[in-house]
């Protein structure tokens, strides 16, 4: 039956790469993806999936009932875009000025439709169910997986697969990690109020610039001198703003920053520190503070058993030389809400090709992808979950659950 699906997903790539393009030129933004989940409702519909809207805000969940009776596999796909001018010259360019898909959620969701479809036709072979999970907001926390979660996206599930482009990986290749494959993504905020004045009498104000500053350069050694080097951990300042004027000392200077993490004592640690700097400093600086931490997305974990099939269908698809165990990233993604409720495994998918030019990382204007990368990603995906569902089936009675949804 795999064969069949993977032969039609080949016949169908030019309705994939028509699909993507579609919504490359018609981004939508984390939680206004209006006409964007209205595009994948109508195509679902139109192939007589079983489908709900406005799953959690803006998401859209299909089911694909197997013609057998197994276990249920969910698959998402995200498809909100981002607040960026696109700056590449392709011929489908965004129509929707300072918006852009530069994270690849267009290939994600064409991807996924047509995979869709594949499966739809080939149902009554299916030895369980399918879920597609199609998600607004992962761009902006605090995202949709969450609200989807609690609408019940995940219930009847028994494991779900994900995967995404990545255009620094060449195309061909699939990258895998047991365990933590992607870090905890979290915000913070320090805004310092001191005393402003003249820029000639410095002596008179409590300056905010130069409080600002050391904190910034203090900041630097919280992982240097405070993580076990053995264990991951980043702290990066992104953002700096105070006053307007070149002889003025602004009273106050505002830093925004992230910190990536994927152990929680680590994570925790670092909030401690970061609040100790910052009060030290101002108080021996006379300046006062505000201090806001926000936790994002968790750790993406992978579960070892679900890996393990999912690396040896990628190896039938692809051959055992493509598929590569990677390092973790320190990117975060909401995936990790999916994980938290049932096992499953998220993976990376080459988008990159060097000879053409697609070298830009992700959220760069000018990104862009393989396409045939797609067809990678469908392909693996599709032996991944005809390969768990008949892993399923040939299971004894009492370790298969099977749902009737």
């Amino acid at each position: 039956m795999v064969e069949n699906v993977i032969r039609r997903l080949e016949d169908l790539f030019s309705e994939m790469v028509q699909l993507r393009r579609h919504f490359h030129q018609y981004p939508e933004l984390s939680f206004k993806e209006v006409e964007t989940a209205k595009t994948i409702f109508q195509y679902l519909t139109d192939l007589g999936i079983e489908c709900k809207e406005n799953v959690g805000g803006r998401g859209v969940v299909g089911i694909i009932h197997g013609g057998k009776p197994g276990k249920t596999v969910a698959l998402r796909a995200d498809f909100d875009a981002l607040p960026i001018q696109e700056e590449t010259n392709v011929e489908f360019k965004s129509q929707n000025p300072g918006v852009m898909h530069a994270c690849g959620h267009d290939a994600h969701t064409a991807t996924l439709l047509v995979l869709a479809k594949v499966l739809q036709e080939n149902r009554t072979f299916l030895q369980g169910n399918i879920v597609l999970i199609f998600q607004f907001a992962e761009e902006l926390a605090p995202g949709g997986a969450k609200p989807m979660i609690e609408d019940g996206c995940l219930e009847g599930v028994d494991a779900v697969f994900g995967t995404h482009i990545w255009s620094t990986m060449p195309i061909g290749e699939i990258g895998f990690c047991y365990g933590p494959i992607m870090a905890a993504a979290d915000s913070f905020e320090v805004t310092i109020h001191g005393k402003g004045g003249h820029g000639a009498a410095p002596h008179e104000t409590v300056d905010s610039i130069v409080v600002a500053s050391t904190l910034i350069t203090n900041f630097q050694q919280i992982v240097s001198r405070n993580v076990d080097p053995l264990k991951s951990a980043v702290v990066t300042v992104g953002s700096f703003h105070a006053g307007e004027a070149y002889n003025v000392i602004s009273d106050t200077a505002k830093i925004k920053g992230t910190v990536r993490t994927f152990e929680p004592e680590v994570q925790d640690d670092i909030i401690e520190k970061l609040e100790r700097y910052v009060s030290g400093i101002c108080i021996a600086s006379g300046a006062d503070y505000e201090f806001k931490y926000r936790k994002g997305y968790p750790t993406v974990i992978n579960h070892d058993s679900e890996t393990a099939s999912l690396v040896a269908s990628a190896k039938q698809i692809m051959g055992e030389e493509n598929v590569k165990q990677m390092a973790p990233v320190m990117g975060g993604e909401d995936f990790s809400y999916y994980l938290q409720h049932v096992p499953g495994t998220f993976f990376f998918t080459g988008a990159g090709n060097v000879d053409e030019g697609i070298v830009y990382p992700h959220h760069h204007p000018k990104f862009n992808i393989d396409e045939r990368c797609m067809l990678v990603a469908a392909r693996v995906l599709a032996q991944a979950t005809v390969d768990y569902l008949e892993e399923g089936a040939s299971a004894t009675p009492d370790d298969t659950n099977i749902h009737s949804n």
